[in-house]
């Protein structure tokens, strides 16, 4: 047996002609078709009911058995839609009363009704889907629909949306920056790069790696970590060391001279700036084994750690002084002097190394288990 089924996901027959739905039977549906028509003549769903009767005196004149229902769903929420369609199609099914396999025709009038197939699918066969729209605006609700979803869905909203309007934008910031005498090019150079910006982003999906670091970055702020701060200093530190770096390596350079080499010009930045980036490791460390004492997790090795950053510094220091040419403003270090440094430094990392394994096992952190 067929069963034409007339699909009103958002309950236009029910809500506009009060008319009880499931709608059963070629009159009833006629009835409900004309009562519709009476209401609302622009309402899509007449279109389906019609189409609905229309199928329905096909097969009827083919000697087929065959039967025709509307059913519906509730406006507003598709799931809930849904499962209204599903249960209407269960009292459709009950009241049948055949001893035959039923099958369906599906009428629609968009892809957005569309969306119950696979309820309906789930109840009996389905033997084929008939979209009824007027031919002047002919998928003009599934392109409305379509686009509805893609606005709905967040991914999507801010791919699309974000970098449009940008691009939309540029135009009239450039004219309003040309009415307040701003250079139009530098404008429009800004709002590529932010255009480019985010299209990286959002290509290297580094917008996850952002979220993470901010929600790291609050519940530090909250659980009062000391990295925040040291962190902040350390920056602070590293910057001013990257200037002094520079400001040697001019030191170095004569004026009018040839250019120093490499090898000249590297320990010139190493000279300037690693006292300034061991501050910044020194910094570091020490917030890091203050955080790790507060939340329990402290070991005495952790200690080295400072101490590891002044060896690598004093050794970073002597050597590249070693390779400074002796000139005013630089004070070259002899080899004896790179010897010294040297020597202070690994013994400063090995000492550090031995006195911290021998009080931690003298005296753990945490108590040894049982």
């Amino acid at each position: 047996m067929l069963l034409v089924l007339c699909i009103d996901l958002d309950d236009d027959v029910g809500r506009k002609t009060d008319i009880d739905t499931p709608v059963v039977g070629s009159d009833a549906v006629r009835e409900a078709a004309i009562a519709l028509a009476t209401v609302d003549p622009e309402d899509s769903d007449l279109n389906v009911m019609f189409q609905g009767l229309s199928t329905y005196d096909s097969l009827q004149a083919d000697d087929e058995a065959v039967e025709v229902a509307v059913v519906t769903g509730v406006e507003g929420n598709d799931v809930t839609a849904n499962r209204t369609i599903g249960d209407e199609i269960d009292t459709v099914l009950a009241g049948l009363q055949t001893g035959e396999e039923v099958s369906a025709i599906v009428i629609t009038d968009g892809a957005q009704d569309e969306s119950v197939i696979p309820i309906i699918r789930s109840r009996m066969p389905i033997d084929g889907v008939q979209r009824v729209v007027v031919r002047q605006a002919q998928n003009l609700e599934s392109m409305y629909y379509t686009i509805k979803q893609v606005l709905a869905d967040p991914e999507t909203r801010g791919t699309i949306l974000v970098p449009l309007g940008i691009v939309l934008l540029i135009y009239p910031m450039v004219v309003i920056a040309g009415a307040f005498d701003v250079a139009g090019a530098v404008l429009l150079g800004l709002l590529s790069a932010l255009l480019g910006l985010y299209t990286l982003f959002r290509g290297l999906g580094l917008e996850d790696s952002i979220d993470a670091t901010a929600d790291r970055i609050r519940n530090g702020l909250y659980a009062g970590r000391a990295t925040l701060i040291t962190y902040v200093v350390a920056l602070a530190l590293v910057i001013v060391g990257g200037v002094q770096g520079v400001s040697v390596i001019e030191t170095v350079t004569p004026t009018g001279g040839d250019t120093p080499t490499i090898v000249t010009t590297a320990a010139a930045f190493v000279h300037g700036s690693v006292q300034w980036f061991a501050a910044a490791g020194i910094t570091s460390s020490l917030g890091q084994v203050t955080d790790e004492y507060l939340a329990d997790r402290f070991r005495w090795r952790y200690l080295n750690a400072p101490f590891y950053v002044v060896a690598i510094a004093i050794v970073l220091y002597g050597l590249s002084g070693f390779f400074l040419p002796d000139i005013a403003g630089i004070a070259a270090f002899t080899l004896p002097d790179l010897a010294i440094a040297l020597t202070v430094g690994t013994l400063l990392g090995v000492l550090s190394t031995l006195t911290f394994a021998v009080v931690e096992s003298r005296y753990p952190a945490t108590p040894e288990p049982a």
